[in-house]
């Protein structure tokens, strides 16, 4: 199994909403009334940017959730389980862990999250398999999306191709 380059990840590939809902929505709700106090990505030292193929952690007042897509439709939710004081070891790659490094994350930190929701995208095509975690906030919201094989990260409600699936 590959860990990218993290040492003692582990990730946990599921999909679709219902299995990650039932796995994981216990969880997600218990994060509710929890201050979010920072979200932690891998940057890309080389090329001055965000890496997207490693898991974006949350860290929930200490509670830490740890997102991660693959492929068109695998997602991985883990709990606790990276350090972010310790190296990425990705061959090829200069890389490290930083917190709250783009300005839309900044703008969050802090907030208390008002629940978690599994978002579904409904197309008929080979997006419509995959499932997206959003954090919402007072006025605001963050969802970790799939963005073909690696994570992305948008700040806007969902759109009118994604349905809430599942509200843990």
């Amino acid at each position: 199994m590959f860990d990218f380059g993290i040492e003692g990840y582990r990730p946990l590939w599921l999909n679709g909403p219902g299995l990650v809902a039932r796995t994981h929505g216990p969880r997600l709700h218990a994060l509710r009334g929890r201050p979010l106090t920072r979200v932690w990505t891998v940057w890309d030292l080389a090329d001055d940017e965000w890496f997207p193929d490693c898991p974006v952690l949350l860290d929930f007042d200490g509670v830490q959730v740890e997102v991660n897509h693959q492929k068109f439709d695998d997602l991985s939710l883990t709990w606790n389980t990276i350090t972010p004081s310790r190296p990425v070891s990705w061959t090829g790659f200069d890389l490290e862990w930083r917190p709250d490094a783009l300005p839309d994350l900044q703008a969050i930190r802090g907030m208390t999250l008002q629940g978690a929701e599994l978002l579904e995208w409904i197309l008929d095509n080979v997006a419509g398999s995959t499932t997206d975690v959003s954090f919402v906030f007072p006025n605001a919201r963050l969802t970790v999306f799939n963005a073909l094989d690696e994570n992305g990260l948008t700040f806007a409600p969902p759109g009118p191709d994604q349905r809430v699936r599942a509200s843990p």
